[in-house]
């Protein structure tokens, strides 16, 4: 049984590495892409899909939990990550229709890919392995950022543009990914808890499989009324108020390393030749920025001293210097020219190793956000922590959302100057409940 757990664990991770492959790679790249594509007759904006994407995710996790109950979690992700394939293969032969489609359909797909996730891996822990699988399946995750972004250096790396072959082969070739990422999901099996409950309901009635559907559906619909009534109350509580300001930073950051920032690199005109394969590099450096944050800090939190606020305060450090160092090094107008390169010239001749440095600090410091903010609600709202999560995902997607919508118009220093702000602001907030958490209830040691 242990070995079929296991099993399972590692294919979920392999599943979702092969499809995180295809589709970050993809959101790095896409507005360059989209920017360089030789068609007049397509008018879709990179930023406003992600926009789409994350905005259709926020709502859609409201539903998700009732699908993944009805048919389940394997189906439910093989299901997804059609879609995931869907939106990948539209940049073969892109349409502006198609494109805004699928951008609807994969935040559908990702807001029931990551609930059936959560649902399966529990299914298929204990207590005593949960922390395993857990580390097992985010190792494998975080690697996504690192192989399809690799891919891209080595084929971009010297081209100021980007041919219809070059774009095709690229697609083709993460589409590929995608689907060997959503076949994996074929292979898992049920887990012995599972077969016990499927068998036991089956024992217990002796109705059609069409009525045994319909029963679930409607436990799944009341479970569903009754969660989305605890995240109402949750979002009344002082605790969610204050945790607001930082959960909205951590989207409008998260839209800005995962497809703002890289295609601010590749238009920065004094990069030459290299500026668009170095759109891949950045890609590679944000990941090893996330895998190095998430141990490094998994670890510091085990030590007393080293508490919450202090990863916190880290993160805003870290990012406030990484936002000074892009305003210096990368030209103003990058992220709003379409057409051509950036024409503006930054305060310092734009340095790579100091582009790459800010790529790193940007995902070190949003691994310091989102583990604190994923211990802090573990810890404070441990008996409801399924609706606080979807709270943090809701208005994490919500601004990442609002972000991919403005940041095509919006200069980069006021971009800049906004998460500052919102950061500067959300970490302080953290502070405050971290504070009366300590002065309320005596924390067990992190």
């Amino acid at each position: 049984m242990a070995d079929r757990r296991t099993f399972n664990v590692v294919i979920l991770g392999l599943g979702f590495l092969f499809i995180f492959t295809a589709f970050t790679t993809c959101g790095n790249v896409e507005q360059t892409v989209v920017k360089s594509l030789q068609n007049n007759t397509f008018t879709g904006s990179g930023y406003h899909s992600l926009g789409i994407i994350y905005g259709v995710f926020s709502f859609a996790n409201l539903l998700a939990p009732t699908v993944v109950a009805v048919i389940g979690p394997k189906c439910t992700m093989f299901l997804s990550g059609l879609l995931y394939s869907g939106y990948i293969a539209v940049f073969i032969i892109p349409s502006t229709w198609s494109f805004y489609l699928t951008s609807v359909l994969i935040g559908i797909g990702a807001a029931m890919l990551w609930t059936a996730q959560g649902h399966f891996l529990v299914e298929n822990s204990e207590a005593s392995t949960i922390n395993r699988n857990t580390g097992v399946f985010w190792a494998l995750l975080q690697c996504s950022m690192l192989f399809g972004n690799l891919y891209i250096y080595f084929d971009w790396n010297g081209k100021t543009e980007i041919s219809d072959s070059s774009r095709k082969n690229i697609f083709v070739s993460l589409l590929v990914t995608s689907v060997l990422g959503t076949l994996s999901f074929l292979v898992l099996r049920k887990s012995h808890h599972a077969e016990e409950l499927l068998s036991e309901e089956e024992g217990q009635s002796l109705l059609s499989p069409r009525t045994m559907y319909k029963q679930r559906a409607n436990s799944a619909v009341e479970d569903a009324k009754l969660e989305f009534r605890t995240m109402l109350q949750l979002l009344k509580t002082k605790t969610i108020l204050l945790l607001s300001p930082c959960m909205a930073y951590s989207g409008l950051e998260l839209s800005f390393y995962s497809g703002v920032y890289g295609t601010c690199i590749g238009a920065t005109a004094q990069f030459g030749e290299s500026a668009k394969g170095l759109i891949g590099i950045s890609g590679i450096v944000v990941g090893i920025g996330e895998i190095v944050g998430g141990g490094l800090f998994g670890l510091l939190c085990k030590n007393n001293r080293f508490r919450r606020t202090s990863v916190v305060f880290l993160g805003m450090l870290v990012h406030f210097i990484a936002f000074y160092l892009i305003f210096l090094n990368i030209p103003d107008d990058a992220p709003v020219v379409f057409y051509t390169s950036s024409q503006s010239k930054p305060y310092l001749a734009p340095n790579v190793s100091i582009a790459l440095l800010c790529s790193f600090l940007l995902g070190l410091g949003d691994s310091c956000f989102n583990t604190q903010l994923y211990s802090i609600l573990g810890c404070v709202y441990a008996e409801q922590s399924a609706p606080a999560f979807a709270i943090f995902k809701f208005i994490q997607s919500v601004f990442a959302a609002v972000a991919f919508f403005y940041c095509g118009y919006i200069l980069l220093k006021w971009q800049l100057l906004l998460m500052v702000i919102l950061g500067f602001t959300g970490t302080l907030c953290f502070f405050v409940v971290e504070r009366v958490q300590n002065l309320s209830v005596d924390l067990p040691e992190y």
